[in-house]
């Protein structure tokens, strides 16, 4: 054989294979294609009629060979079983070749073969393989990180997970420690490596592997501590880190790669990547083609990527403020913001003003809604029986989950601010939603639902009952808004407060609802007529009922017994 010949079959291919074996096929003979000879292991679980189809398949393609099955569970030794087999035929078979790449039947090359044996000619005696103590490792997650070196873990994780943690238990409470074998340290790192012939062969002959294959049969996930490991009693130069592209999300599960992720991974300049969905035709014709990519002699850097995946677990984790969806309904006090925009409640305004919705429309530009969480039914701006969204009036709907109602009513009016009325007639249940909510402005004229009693022609008895009935859900709604946990900017006045000079606490509230630079008030809701009101609430004290959220209101009222000709004007020029 020629010296060309001996660099160009230097690097060897392990693939592990389980699933989608047509596209383990395409990428076995790109490999061997580019003069690297492969090794197939096949899962045991995989048919035996499959297998045998897929062997035949591959029949024509010399420098294709498959190794002794093992059966291979996540977490267990088969897989470190089937790695061992599939490199020993390997190393036995080509004696040229100088490195060990180890890939899964899902992995896909990203750059032009060539230069991955270019690459590793350049750096003959290095092995690139991630290889950390624990308490370097920050990804570990299910709570084992010494621990999966000193306890014992003979039940499948996924099969007998009962099992499985139940063992732990027993082991932690009796305190039970294995013995790890004099000379190694527990190292822990991905998978996926690219080993010189000097060490593999040197892990895989050492008189003390029986020793050592014994005490990581029982190491929890051992395929990826045993080579990272073992590597450090042999290896001259370790590269602490792998050559394959391979992203895991918060959870630990690794990303999966689809046809809409090719620029991403040319970025990456990466020699391959994992996991690629069976399915992702682009890619894998992008990426197997003659003309797959130019000469690039950049440095593997799957950093330049993380960024977006970064901005990918933060969006799967906390989602957008104020976006609920089937796929990620948080947990209570995770979500990513209540709600998406701000947003105003006006407690006792529509029944201390005429037509104050109309009006706070026409000044602030706003979407200013009825009673929104009222008995019979939501009271949409206009009259409307559904708005943005198709979010219905239907009280039933709506009260099914009063939360995710005003979540999506603010979710699907963004870009407009929206303002409703809320009193103690309304549904109560949603008070303490708004009130947790940094986007809500809470507006409150404490007593105001007194008026409409006042206005009516109820029998006196009925109307004492109902006033106390309101005043005892309005004292409820208040100690709400007062919870140390409350993030919504309120404000309260008692009527009789408001009443007395109401101007300055409306400019208030309109200057935060209108942008900046909004010119101030020249036109003032118009108050009902309190004439007699004071006189109300004292029947209402006559007959044993203590209307005190209205503050100190005289019985005979200055200000509203005047005439309407005559009152006090609140008009700011």
């Amino acid at each position: 054989m020629s010296a060309r010949d001996d660099t160009f079959m230097s690097v060897g291919i392990v693939m592990l294979v389980h699933t989608a074996l047509h596209r383990a096929e395409q990428v076995a003979r790109h490999w061997t294609a580019a003069g690297c000879p492969v090794v197939i292991h096949v899962d045991a679980k995989v048919p035996r009629k499959t297998h045998a189809a897929f062997v035949q398949s591959l029949s024509d393609d010399l420098m294709i060979h498959f190794s002794r099955r093992h059966r291979c569970e996540w977490g267990t030794w088969g897989i470190v079983a089937a790695t061992q087999s599939a490199c020993e035929l390997l190393l036995g078979l080509y004696p040229q070749v100088r490195h060990v790449y180890l890939a899964s039947g899902s992995c896909l090359p990203l750059r032009p073969v060539e230069e991955l044996i270019a690459y590793l000619a350049e750096r003959p005696r290095t092995d690139f393989i991630e290889s950390a103590t624990t308490a370097d490792v920050p990804w570990t997650v299910g709570g084992l990180d010494e621990e999966r070196f000193t306890l014992r873990f003979p039940f499948s994780w996924k099969k007998h997970r009962y099992l499985f943690d139940r063992y732990v238990e027993l082991q932690r409470r009796l305190r039970i420690k294995r013995r790890i074998p004099n000379g190694i340290v527990p190292h822990m790192g991905s998978q996926w490596w690219c080993l010189t012939r000097r060490t593999l062969t040197a892990i895989l002959q050492d008189p003390d592997r029986p020793l050592y294959d014994r005490y990581f049969r029982r190491v929890w996930i051992p395929d990826e501590s045993y080579f990272q490991t073992l590597a450090r009693l042999y290896s001259e130069n370790i590269e602490s880190r792998s050559l394959t592209l391979s992203k895991f999300d918060f959870q630990g599960k690794p990303h999966i790669f689809y046809d809409d992720h090719l620029q991403l991974l040319r970025r990456s300049d990466c020699f391959v990547a994992r996991k690629i969905w069976p399915h992702a035709e682009r890619l894998y014709q992008a990426f197997l083609s003659d003309n797959a990519g130019q000469a690039n002699r950049a440095e593997p850097n799957p950093g330049k990527i993380d960024r977006i995946f970064a901005r990918a677990v933060d969006r799967r984790t906390k989602g957008r403020p104020g976006l609920y969806m089937q796929s990620r309904f948080p947990n209570w006090g995770w979500e990513n913001g209540l709600t998406s925009n701000p947003y105003s409640v006006f407690h006792g305004f529509a029944e201390l003003f005429e037509d104050f919705e109309t009006w706070l429309a026409r000044a602030t530009g706003a979407r200013v809604h009825g009673h929104l969480f009222a008995p019979e039914r939501a009271e949409f701006a206009g009259g409307e029986r559904m708005i943005n969204g198709a979010l219905s009036d239907g009280a039933a709907t709506r009260d099914y989950a009063p939360e995710s109602f005003l979540a999506n009513l603010i979710w699907n009016t963004r870009g407009e601010r929206q303002c409703f009325q809320f009193g103690p007639r309304d549904n109560q249940k949603i008070a303490e939603f708004f009130a947790r909510d940094p986007n809500a402005q809470v507006s409150v004229i404490t007593g105001a639902w007194a008026i409409p009693l006042f206005k009516s022609n109820r029998n006196f008895a009925d109307l004492r009952k109902e006033a106390a009935r309101l005043q005892k859900i309005e004292k409820d709604f208040l100690d709400v808004l007062h919870w140390q946990s409350t993030k919504a900017r309120v404000r309260v006045w008692s009527m009789a407060e408001f009443v007395e000079a109401p101007m300055e606490p409306i400019q208030t509230i309109i200057d935060e609802i209108t942008p900046a630079g909004h010119p101030r008030l020249t036109e003032a809701p118009r108050m009902v007529d309190l004439r007699g009101f004071g006189q109300f609430l004292q029947n209402l004290k006559n007959q044993g009922m203590h209307p005190y959220l209205m503050g100190d209101f005289p019985v005979e009222n200055s200000r509203a017994d005047r005439s309407r000709p005559k009152r006090k004007p609140y008009l700011v020029r």
